[in-house]
């Protein structure tokens, strides 16, 4: 089978979108990043679409754009939020694309929590949280609760104490 669309998935802050960019340029295939696509077809920020319409208005237009974008007949990476996974019946939808492999970035807590800690300035939904142990109880709590679905796809690749590019040749590797 040949591999045509790769499907990063992870909590925030894993790496999806660099190790996508690195991706690009090492295999010269799109990416297209989910929330980006969203906001470029609702023209609203994501954050803009939570508050003015709510989280199951944006679950709906989430899985119907990423339909969209997995639809083509193109080679595609593709990085998708968060929480995509954990809705509706999005692993199983993902798992059964033709051509397709999910890679999950398994990132432990401890090192989400830092680089989430030190990115806060930039995610403003995590304003709230103080501290780093903030963090960690905060994500902590989500990866137990989105865990079984991240660890539903076909690959999970560690990425602890890894650089984006040795993360992008152990998928390299997963794709051979």
């Amino acid at each position: 089978m040949k591999i045509k669309k790769i499907i990063l998935l992870g909590y925030m802050g894993s790496g999806k979108s660099a190790v996508a960019s690195q991706l690009n340029k090492e295999i010269n295939v799109k990416h297209c990043d989910l929330d980006h696509y969203i906001e470029k077809q609702l023209q609203k920020s994501v954050n803009s679409i939570f508050k003015t319409k709510g989280e199951i208005y944006f679950r709906k237009m989430e899985r119907h754009y990423l339909e969209e974008v997995l639809n083509t007949n193109s080679s595609l990476i593709l990085s998708i939020g968060g929480g995509t996974p954990c809705y509706y019946d999005t692993m199983r939808y993902l798992n059964a694309v033709q051509n397709a492999k999910t890679i999950y970035l398994n990132t432990s807590i401890l090192e989400l929590s830092k680089r989430l800690f030190e990115a806060q300035s930039s995610r403003p939904l995590l304003k709230h949280l103080k501290s780093l142990k903030n963090f960690q109880d905060f994500v902590g709590k989500h990866m137990f609760e989105r865990s079984y679905f991240y660890n539903q796809a076909n690959v999970s690749i560690k990425t602890d104490q890894r650089t984006i590019s040795e993360v992008s040749a152990l998928i390299k590797a997963e794709l051979a």
